[in-house]
């Protein structure tokens, strides 16, 4: 007889720090890129707050709207990054 365990309990924090941490740290090499074209106290501030947010990762996955809080995040930093328009030539036909 299969048994089954129930996801119930089970967190997926870890799970989502792993993806977040790799996201923000995509626009931190982005930023890194873009060095040139901005100050550097705006560097510095910009890699200061995806600092403190890689620091607090792991609290703010495990919280209930984790999601919708990183989503908002992520989207306040490609403002500054432009991540999102960055494509990859692989992916062109």
């Amino acid at each position: 007889m299969a048994r089954f365990v129930s996801p119930v309990g089970i967190s997926s924090a870890p799970v989502l720090a792993d993806f977040y941490r790799a996201e923000f740290l995509k626009h931190r090499e982005c930023l890194a890129l873009q060095r040139e074209y901005y100050s550097e106290r705006a560097i510095t501030d910009a890699d200061g707050a995806i600092a403190r947010v890689l620091s607090e990762l792991e609290h703010l996955c495990a919280k209930d709207d984790a999601p919708q809080v990183m989503s908002t995040l992520l989207r306040k930093f490609d403002i500054v990054t432009g991540l999102s328009g960055w494509a990859d030539p692989k992916n062109y036909h």
